[in-house]
Order: structure tokens, then sequence, then C-alpha cells
């Protein structure tokens, strides 16, 4: 009788992975012009040549009960709540995704173009700069709606599966800033979680994630930086596939050491930086990797991130002249809120996606730049081996720091605030809110 038990059990579960069809595409977004350079604030980078392409890359699921959803990767510093919309807005009424079932990835990659309002208090542009931005912008928008119509339209029987691997590339950066940061925690999350998506022919798609800052470069070269050459390595072992990388909870982890001022000396070290997180993708694959058994069982909510008091609008008026470049964009903008609405914002709206995946396995995709702390503790709480965290997902509000990292201060905790537009720091309830939300939304995928 368990003989009979187990050979039922083994026929579920191959129907179950074979009732999945997947669909995946790649868009190349790469200029084909001389653009402003995203990510570090200060005098407009101007890019001078293509290390290598840049992408967008769609993998489209269709469960047993006929929902699909779709994963959306981008060598993209970020996106901004107009993108967001925009981008949401035509695969709701082109392909018909609700929202809950897309999700917006963006690698931060800084080695790729300004588009729309990311990072906007960041830059200051000239006319013609504007409208290099603005053509690159809508170029985008096309390659979004092309790229998810083109994964739905390559769906087709398929089997996932799910592990994790290891690499040692990144490096709590909030310990390399001078001798009064060596006192803050040195925590990393170096797991590299891995979806394989595989057909008859062999992999189609492989999906993986690592918590680190794309900062190995900081050229006036485009490309995708040690994400895109993660990518590219894996793309030339399993040749007819297409890799995916999704950013995790790298914001306050860095690709260190790094090589500022010899382009060819770093460029290199980004490959290598690619290789090793290739290198462990290759590993977990040659594995024998647990299958995902569906459906995707999705769910989006909002809370609100509430911030300390402002500095008030006699204040900002009198240190204002003394402000040039950056400083004076965000006081400006202060004041202006202070004009047009009587006070400045007192809260920040922030989405939470959940995708569960089967009975075992589960998706947390949270907003702007999450510090490690939140991976770390949605695994420990929901399962090591079968969760997986990102954050970089919707706009790029701000930095998202943990109670831990708010307490200690620093770039994410607490002075990075103000280039994001908001007026101070999130209370202490920004993790204890992130977490009830949720808890909620795995409540609502069970």
């Amino acid at each position: 009788m368990k003989r009979v038990c187990v050979l039922l059990f083994s026929l579920h579960a191959l129907t179950a992975t074979a009732a999945w069809q997947a669909g995946v595409a790649q868009a190349d977004i790469t200029p084909t012009e001389p653009v402003p350079l995203a990510g570090y604030g200060g005098k407009t980078r101007m890019s001078q040549r293509v290390e290598h392409p840049i992408w967008l890359k769609a993998l489209a699921l269709k469960d047993d009960s006929g929902a699909t959803s779709v994963l959306v990767t981008a060598d993209l510093v970020g996106l901004s709540d107009k993108m967001v919309a925009i981008i949401a807005k035509a695969a709701l009424e082109k392909h018909g995704i609700p929202r809950e079932r897309l999700i917006l990835n963006t690698s931060h990659n800084h080695s790729c173009p300004v588009t729309e309002d990311v990072l906007w208090l960041y830059y200051e542009f000239t006319p013609e700069e504007a409208a290099v931005k603005d053509r690159y912008t809508a170029m985008v928008y096309t390659k979004y709606e092309e790229v998810i119509g083109a994964a739905i339209a390559n769906l087709a029987p398929a089997e996932l599966a799910f592990d994790q691997g290891l690499a040692g590339v990144a490096v709590n950066r909030r310990r390399s800033r001078g001798p009064e940061s060596r006192a803050f925690g040195g925590q990393v999350d170096q797991d590299v979680p891995v979806i394989a998506v595989k057909t008859g022919k062999g992999i189609k798609a492989i999906v993986f994630g690592y918590s680190c800052h794309t900062t190995a470069l900081g050229g006036l070269s485009i490309s995708g930086d040690y994400a895109g050459f993660a990518q590219l390595e894996l793309e030339k072992s399993f040749p007819g596939s297409i890799a995916m990388f999704v950013q995790n909870c790298g914001g306050d982890a860095n690709p260190l050491p790094r090589i500022r001022g010899k382009d060819a000396e770093a460029t290199e070290l980004a490959s290598m930086y690619g290789k090793i997180l290739a290198e462990a993708v290759r590993q977990t694959i040659n594995t024998k990797m647990p299958p995902l058994i569906g459906p995707v069982h999705a769910a989006m909510g909002e809370t609100e991130l509430l911030l300390q008091p402002g500095i008030p609008f006699e204040e900002l008026q009198q240190r204002l002249p003394n402000l040039s470049g950056m400083p004076r964009r965000e006081f400006e903008h202060f004041i202006r809120q202070y004009e047009t609405l009587g006070s400045l914002p007192d809260r920040v709206k922030y989405p939470i996606q959940v995708w569960r995946i089967g009975p075992d396995f589960q998706f947390i995709a949270l907003t702007g730049e999450t510090v490690v702390d939140y991976s770390l503790k949605f695994k420990a709480a929901y399962g090591w081996n079968t969760t997986w965290v990102c954050g970089y997902n919707n706009d790029l509000t701000s930095y998202i720091p943990s109670l831990r990292v708010l307490k200690e201060g620093g770039y994410e905790g607490v002075t990075g605030m103000f280039e994001y537009g908001h007026r101070a720091p999130y209370t202490e309830t920004v993790e204890e809110r992130i977490t009830t939300k949720v808890e909620e939304l795995m409540k609502q995928t069970k």
C-alpha cells in the first residue's frame, strides 16, 4: 500500500509541474545616442560608449487556474510612481494582467540612462539633455509593452524548480565609510535564489537574485554592471535561455572592493563579480532542484510609512541662499510644498506584493531600497529555503531602513531621505508597519 501511495504522489507532482505554462521574452533598451547616466548625483554624466546591451526581460506564468502572472526585470536604476502607473495600465488594458499579478523589479543599475522623473532631484539638465532623456523614456515605455506582450504570447508547457546558492560578492557598505561607521552592523544576505524554467528542450529561463547594489562601475559606459555580466555569462552557459536578474534587499550592500577612475580595471572587476554570481547559479541549476508546484496566489496591499517632523518653513528660507546643487533643489522642493500644500507631507505610501506559489514557496516583493534586515527577517519567519524576498519593486521611493539601521543613523537610515524628496527620516514604526502588512498579505494568499 505504501508503494502505491508513493507512486500516486509522484504522479500528482508530475501532473502539477506539467500544468505550468511559461513564456519568456526580452527587449533591448540600449540607448542609440549619448544619454544622461543615472544613479549618481552631481554634474550630469553623458554616456560615451556601450560596454554591453541592457535589457527588459519578462517571465509570464500561467497556472492551472488559468491566471497569468508576469515578472519584469530591468537593467534600470529604478522606476517612479508615474512610470509604474503607465506600465501597469498598459499591462491591464492590453493583456488583462491585474496589478497584483505584475511585479516590476529593477536591478538599480548605475550604468543606465536616466528615465522620466526617477531620482529627479539628483539632476539639473540642459534643455538638450532633457530632450534626450524624454526620447529614451518614450522608447522604454514602448519596450515594456512589447516585452510583456511577447512573454504572454510565448506561453508554452514548462516545469519550474527553485533552490538557492551562495555568493560572497556583497559587503555591508555601511562599515566601509570611515572610522565613525565601524560600529554599524555588518549584516549581509549572500543567498542566491534561483528559479529554473525548463521545457523538453532544456532551460528556457533562469531567474536569479542577489542582495547587493549594482555599483561596481561608475564611469561613462552603458552596461548592466555586475548583474549584466552575470546574465551574459549564464546565457552562454545555457544556450537558448534568457537570464533575468532580480535585485533583492541590497540597500546597504555594495560589491567590494571597487575601483574608481580606472574604467578598464573596474570593468574587469565587475565582470569577475558577475562570473562569481553566475557560477553560484550554475551550481544551483546543476543540482536536483525541488519542483515548484502552482498555482500562483497573488496579493497586493499598501501601508503608510510615517515621517519625522521636517525643517520649519522659515529655517528653509534662511538656509536656502547658502546652498547649491542638489541640496538647493531639495530645499526649493520643500519650500514649494509649504507654499502649495500648507505643510510638508508626513507619510509615504508603501506598496507590497506577495506571490505564494503552491503550498510552500513565497515571493515577497517590497518597494524601494530595502536594507538586508528585511530579507533576513522574512526568510526566518516564513522559511529560509522557501522564501524569496526582494526590494527595488514598484517605485524607487527611498531607502527603507529597518529599525536597527534607523537607530544607527547614517545615509541609509537618515541622511539619504532628502534626495528622495522626503522631509525627514521615517519614524521608529517603519519596520513594524512593513512587517504587519506582509503578515496580512501572507494570510490572504493561503
